[in-house]
């Protein structure tokens, strides 16, 4: 079993311009299987009730408290945004909450997702892209974990710091901590212009 790391290649205070970059290098590996995610903080109530109008295909999440009282709190704790109850004040206690709509088509619901987010610490996520080989540099291909994230508003895939800036993260294959990976995200950071800026985030 194998695990991926990221690597920060791309920052801006623009999301419109880090879309546009996170799309570049997801093109540059994007298979007819590929797929999205997206997931987004809640932190209060009006919020849930703007982005429950705003998507309303995704599911929101409280990992403390169901959305439903009345229900077992293993099965209520996720509810469509189509389901939420009226009364949201019955669960105030237990912001924040997430909203998340996973395993979409690629090019589907990231332009929405990133204009209705807000302020608030996102992700888009881009997997079951293909890294293509490029013998010149030694470097193999790689599917597993080819993948591409933009964090909005943050800079931690655990999306809990909120900054004022917007990172491209492109992910790879965790080796053996000899080079090769840091080669890997480097070459494909230049496909599309870019260079690794920073320290890789751990899977």
């Amino acid at each position: 079993m194998s695990n991926g790391i990221a690597y920060p290649v791309f920052r801006t205070s623009d999301p419109a311009v880090a879309l546009n970059v996170a799309r570049q290098m997801v093109a540059f590996g994007v298979q007819p299987y590929s797929e999205v995610s997206v997931e987004a903080e809640v932190p209060t109530l009006a919020e849930v009730r703007r982005l429950r109008d705003a998507l309303p295909e995704a599911w929101f999440r409280s990992d403390t408290a169901p959305f439903d009282l009345d229900l077992d709190p293993d099965v209520a704790r996720s509810v469509p945004a189509g389901e939420l109850p009226d009364d949201l004040t019955r669960v105030e206690e237990f912001l924040p909450f997430s909203v998340s709509q996973l395993d979409q088509p690629v090019g589907s619901i990231e332009g929405h997702f990133a204009a209705v987010t807000g302020p608030h610490p996102a992700e888009i996520h881009w997997s079951a892209l293909m890294w293509p080989e490029a013998p010149e540099r030694d470097l193999h291909g790689e599917g597993q974990h080819a993948e591409v994230t933009l964090l909005l508003n943050c800079e931690s895939r655990a999306l809990d710091a909120r900054t004022d800036t917007h990172l491209v993260l492109v992910h790879v294959r965790r080796g053996n901590r000899d080079g090769y990976e840091d080669r890997f995200a480097q070459w494909l950071a230049e496909q599309i212009g870019q260079k690794v800026i920073g320290p890789p985030q751990e899977a």
